[in-house]
């Protein structure tokens, strides 16, 4: 049963009671849930798999079976809405559980949950009792609707919505008018315009074209873009497209294929189609990818001319998967890492925010602060050394792929030593190879330049060169690019196992390890130990003896830069020469003249700019407020004529090292924190929202100054603070998605409020 039929077979019956009663579900009950619940429930981290991002979610209802479990023995069946089930009954085989229906008498789970917590309305701004269990690591009870009476008794404070502030009668009302009607369901399926339509059937055509050539390059473009919200230019705003595999082709509706990977055996015949998404955009999962008429003609470019052949088309399994450098060996390895430059902000944006709404299987193993620049084509002998590509491609398999718990410790050492063997070739050709310069970094566009920053459990990625000089730089070439792509994205099961998961870990710590070295190659051989031994202190020279290959001090770069200080000039000459390409110039973060704002804003903005840069550039050792604040505080200030900006306050967490599983407060240096301030939105996961007009930004600026213990912080959050019980926190809280909205349209969506703490 395809989606639509879903859609036709179970609302289309209700439609009738829902005019009946004078709601709609569309109109008056969906706008609701966006505005109270989204924030909470959506993606996989939604409490209890309940997703109110659209119908399907709220009709499939509620299980107790856990999506985030780092220990389970034995990977789980998948609960993906509009993929493993596509019916009501097809979710109750699985475990899922109604909270719209009656119980008898009594009224359905979701209409209880309500009453609670409309009964017991939070006192305004002020701070929750300590007693209510927030964050991700909270433990859901998701009683089923037989257990409600025993939750409410032993937790009457934990009502729907959970610990913030909760429905206006109005949408009180609707709601649980809504629901004593039977909760009857209306859907408005988005369709594509008739422009889209068009640029659709182009990029299917292209897709599906016929020959084994084709079929590769049809296989590769999917693997890459299968997680992208994908969009067209002209079209309209809020459409967003999934490449999928149908059994059906273009022109009849879509039958989604449901494989647990995008890389495994879809078992038959099947089409690439572009397949709207529908329901709620949440910002968590809204990895953008735009595509065009240019867009297309670059992918014929890059993938359809030329004389290259392929013999025969390679099949699927756990092979397979783990090598796509083997797997596509066909294609040109510059047309493939050409288009992955081009758009270098969304392939990294896929491993770093992550494809599952958490990325903490990656986070835990990156600096809070970073600069990830790539290898130029040219100079990437994988790209333009055939003898030495053949030679190492057998040694770029990713781990993971049978993640069988007897065998973890020996797959892993094999993957290990896999890779040094790998790392060892390299450094060896490349100590033979013209010595890396200026032109080894590729500058092709505005994705040349990227700043990641990790926020304990997620991580933000964007174009430009943001924060001060980071204590680490990557350089990314196209098989550390492509390997961190296929282990932490394409081959990555969020339902697997301890095994899988555990691996996908280990090696993105090797990942990470060879961008630093490859990035030290640019430095002063005599420099270069230095460096590394401040990147990989105490504990972390255990690391460096036990797993990574050994440093390269001998072959010389063709960069002058200053030893005693090599990565602060290299930055300095970096900025110089790539300015162009610098998205987002930095002044408040990296002052040079005294003018430490933005010069294209007004007078007012720039004040205020000034102002707070006096809280950057300084390590919490002098800045005590640094070990108060949450990891993304979002700043609001409102001036007089009417506008406002917000300010990310992002704090960068020191460590002596990030190369262990777990003890990550064994390694944490907390007088080196420091303290990001910059423009926008610079998170999925807002922690707490601070409200100022311009005029009391000196003040602002002067008691954070002064901070030195916990009280002193708490005054600010009392004054300033939108706590979750201020009466206008939707507000506050969803201005930040409308900010969004006016400056990065595209980038637009819900944001998530599981984060947010109690200050």
């Amino acid at each position: 049963m395809t989606w639509r039929l879903f859609f036709c077979g179970v609302f289309a019956l209700l439609s009738a009671t829902v005019r009946a009663e004078g709601i709609s579900y569309t109109s008056d009950v969906q706008p609701i849930f966006t505005d109270k619940c989204v924030a909470c429930h959506a993606c996989y981290d939604a409490p209890c798999q309940l997703n109110l991002g659209s119908a399907e979610g709220v009709v499939r209802g509620a299980s107790k079976r856990v999506v985030y479990d780092g220990g389970r023995t034995k990977e789980q069946a998948t609960t993906r809405l509009y993929l493993d089930g596509h019916s009501e009954a097809a979710w109750r085989r699985k475990d899922f559980y109604s909270v719209l229906s009656a119980q008898g008498s009594q009224a359905g789970l979701l209409a209880r949950m309500l009453e609670l917590g409309h009964a017991r309305p939070l006192l305004a701004n002020a701070k929750l009792s300590a007693d209510l269990p927030l964050g991700i690591n909270r433990e859901n009870q998701c009683p089923l609707p037989t257990e409600f009476a025993d939750y409410a008794g032993k937790r009457a404070t934990q009502g729907m919505p959970f610990a913030v502030t909760g429905l206006d009668e109005r949408q009180y009302q609707t709601l649980q008018t809504w629901l004593a009607a039977g909760a009857p369901v209306d859907q408005q399926v988005i369709q594509p315009t008739a422009s889209e339509a068009g640029q659709i059937a182009q990029w299917e055509a292209l897709l599906n074209s016929n020959g084994a050539r084709a079929n590769l390059v049809g296989r590769w473009l999917y693997e890459h873009l299968f997680i992208a919200h994908l969009y067209f230019d002209a079209g309209q705003s809020g459409h967003f497209f999934q490449l999928v595999r149908s059994r059906t082709p273009s022109g009849q509706p879509i039958d989604p294929i449901a494989t647990r990977r995008p890389n495994d055996d879809p078992g038959n015949d099947f089409y690439y189609r572009l397949w709207p998404i529908q329901g709620v955009i949440v910002h968590k999962t809204h990895i953008t990818y735009g595509l065009s008429a240019k867009k297309l003609a670059r992918v014929q470019e890059l993938f359809y001319s030329g004389d290259w052949q392929v013999d025969a088309v390679p099949g699927y399994g756990p092979g397979r998967r783990a090598n796509p450098f083997a797997t596509f060996a066909a294609i040109p390895a510059k047309a493939r890492y050409e288009f992955m430059l081009d758009n270098a902000e969304y392939f990294v944006r896929t491993f770093i925010r992550g494809p599952v709404c958490r990325g903490q299987i990656a986070t835990d193993v990156i600096r809070d602060q970073f600069w990830t620049l790539f290898q130029a084509p040219e100079s990437d002998l994988y790209i333009t050394d055939a003898n030495y590509r053949a030679q190492v491609t057998p040694l770029l398999a990713v781990p993971g792929q049978v993640a069988q718990l007897r065998n973890l410790t020996q797959a892993w050492t094999d993957s290990q030593d896999m890779r040094n063997q790998y790392d060892q070739l390299r450094s060896d050709a490349y100590a033979d190879a013209p010595r890396p310069s200026w032109a080894s970094i590729w500058a092709g566009n505005d994705n040349a330049l990227l700043s990641i920053f990790r926020h304990y459990d997620s991580a933000t990625v964007s174009k430009g060169l943001m924060g001060a000089t980071p204590q680490t730089l990557w350089l990314m070439d196209y098989p550390l690019l492509e390997r961190t792509y296929y282990q932490l994205v394409v081959n990555f099961d969020v339902f697997g196992n301890v095994s899988h998961q555990a691996q996908t870990r280990l090696y993105f710590d090797l990942i990470r390890n060879g961008a630093e070295m490859n990035f030290l190659r640019l430095m002063p051989a005599e420099s270069r130990q230095a460096l590394l031994d401040d990147w990989y202190q105490d504990s972390g020279r255990l690391k460096l003896w036990l797993s990574y290959p050994e440093l390269d001090t001998d072959t010389e770069t063709a960069l002058v830069l200053d030893p005693a200080k090599p990565k602060q000039r290299f930055v300095e000459a970096l900025l110089a020469r790539y300015g162009s390409l610098n998205a987002r110039p930095d002044p408040i973060n990296r002052c040079t003249d005294g003018n430490c704002y933005r010069h294209n804003v007004s007078p007012q903005v720039q004040a205020v700019e000034q102002r707070l840069s006096r809280l950057t550039g300084k390590p919490a050792a002098s800045l005590a407020v640094i070990e108060q604040l949450p990891e993304v505080t979002l700043l609001r200030v409102e001036f007089a004529a009417g506008q406002r900006e917000i300010y990310s306050l992002m704090r960068n967490r020191a460590h002596s090292s990030v190369a262990f599983i777990g003890g990550e407060s064994l390694r944490y240096q907390p007088g080196l924190d420091t303290l990001t301030i910059y423009p926008g939105v610079h998170t999925s996961y807002p922690n707490f929202i601070l409200n100022i007009t311009a005029e009391q930004v000196p003040e602002l600026v002067a008691a954070l100054q002064q901070v030195k213990e916990p009280q002193a912080f708490e005054q600010i959050t009392q004054r300033w603070g939108i706590r979750r019980s201020h009466p206008q926190f939707w507000q506050y809280f969803h201005d930040l998605s409308s900010y969004i909205r006016e400056t990065e349209p595209v980038e637009a969506g819900v944001l998530d409020m599981n984060r947010y703490e109690n200050l």
